[in-house]
């Protein structure tokens, strides 16, 4: 038992502990962004610092839904299968129906807000868990996507809407700008509001929430919506990014949402977590992924390293947690 007073590197012991535990992982992920730069000095350049903050973009949309989701004690493996939708529905409506690009993109984000809906409801209305409902709508999502687009890519040749990807305003790339403003939104809407304050709520205590008046229906139905929103607004910025529409996108991009959250300190527990925890989380899997392209790694060992972030991540957030 350490005595009280005692510090490590002048930081109260017990204070020490519960930092590591919460943010050790990205600590020593930190420390390896260092090595990188010094071993490739064009890994610290301006350039490749816009570059990463503007691919991460696509994969922070996604993280700050699923933070949602695992704050009420959730989980939402459909965005990335909400990310393809949404591109076949963008592929489908302008190149081959011929509508605009704003009704194009209301009609998508109504789409993968409604799917966000429907988790939701399942998931309050009838208690079932979280990870199987959004695995099964996960499945169903993909499988419309085949449908929409025939199983095909869609070419979007539409200069306005790729645009939406390499524009600039100022110095700054559009997705990035998004990316500052969603983040605000994020903050705000976590931190600062009842809806914020009811999401803490469900993920701490259930049953002392319900006693205390909120509704736990109302909550998880806004929490999943909004994962399905901002799913549907990665898709839209995926999309214009590569100029064609797919199916088989997404795959895997709620691990790396997932794995952004427990390295920014959101708890499986749920009641835990913050947005610039979040943000903080997906930038250094950005760049350690970007660090590690640029020093000659294989794609597989940066899979590896993945799995591994997030079973240490959750590994230190249960002994935490027991603590």
């Amino acid at each position: 038992m350490a005595k009280n007073g005692e510090k490590v590197l002048g930081i109260e012991k017990d204070k020490f502990r519960a930092f590591m535990g919460k943010y050790g992982i990205s600590v020593i992920l930190f420390f390896m962004m260092i090595i990188i730069g010094i071993v490739e000095p064009a890994f610290r350049s301006a350039n490749n610092m816009i570059n990463v903050a503007t691919q991460v973009s696509i994969n922070a949309m996604i993280a700050f839904g699923v933070c949602l989701a695992l704050t009420t004690e959730g989980i939402d493996l459909s965005v990335g299968a909400q990310l393809a939708l949404v591109s076949c529905i963008l592929g489908h409506t302008i190149v081959n129906l011929g509508w605009g690009i704003p009704a194009a993109i209301i009609v998508a984000l109504a789409v993968s807000t409604a799917w966000g809906v429907l988790n939701g409801y399942m998931i309050a209305k009838f208690d079932m868990f979280p990870f199987v409902v959004t695995l099964s709508t996960q499945l169903i999502i993909r499988g419309l996507a085949q449908v929409i687009s025939g199983g095909k890519a869609i070419p979007i040749t539409n200069d306005a809407f790729k645009k939406i990807y390499s524009m600039k305003i100022g110095p700054l790339p559009f997705p990035i700008l998004v990316l500052i403003l969603v983040t605000v939104v994020m903050y705000i809407l976590l931190h600062w509001t009842k809806l914020g304050r009811y999401i803490f709520a469900v993920g701490d205590n259930v049953n002392a929430a319900i006693a205390s008046g909120v509704s736990v229906m109302q909550t998880k139905l806004a929490v999943y919506a909004l994962s399905g929103f901002l799913a549907g607004v990665a898709g839209i910025i995926f999309t214009a990014k590569t100029g064609s529409a797919q199916s088989n996108i997404g795959v895997g991009y709620e691990t790396d949402a997932i794995a952004a959250c427990v390295l920014g300190g959101t708890s499986f527990s749920g009641g835990i977590a913050t947005i610039p925890g979040v943000v903080i989380g997906i930038f250094i899997i950005g760049f350690i992924y970007n660090g590690m392209n640029m020093i000659g790694i294989d794609s597989y060992y940066q899979s590896m390293t993945k799995g591994a972030v997030i079973i240490l991540a959750i590994l230190f957030d249960k002994i935490m947690n027991k603590k």
